[in-house]
């Protein structure tokens, strides 16, 4: 299974990265943190590490631990502006649960 992004989510990351002026993608991992367990954690890549999973999105490339991977497999990337507040959504088959304030999650 892969990682995807929306063409929303594509074209954010594309225009942070030409914006920023240097970047091959973007590394989506998750942390053991909150209440629930665990928490989404993204970053641009400069770098691609050697262990790292590569997929091909819309023309982005999302980078990948092998530790992440099993939790992440299947995840679609959104970028959603509601009103006032933005940002990344992640559409993951393998979430169970999240916590209240929406910083973690459980699988």
């Amino acid at each position: 299974m892969s990682v995807t992004l929306t063409e929303r989510a594509a074209r954010h990351v594309s225009r942070y990265l030409q914006k920023r002026g240097k970047g091959i993608g973007l590394r989506l991992g998750v942390r053991t943190t909150g209440c629930s367990g665990l928490a989404y954690k993204l970053e641009y890549v400069d770098e691609a590490l050697t262990e790292d999973q590569v997929f091909e999105s819309q023309g982005v490339k999302v980078f990948v631990d092998p530790k992440s991977l099993p939790y992440l497999a299947g995840t679609e990337l959104d970028y959603a502006r509601e009103g006032l507040n933005e940002g990344f959504r992640f559409n993951n088959p393998n979430e169970k649960a999240s916590c209240g304030c929406g910083e973690s999650f459980t699988v």
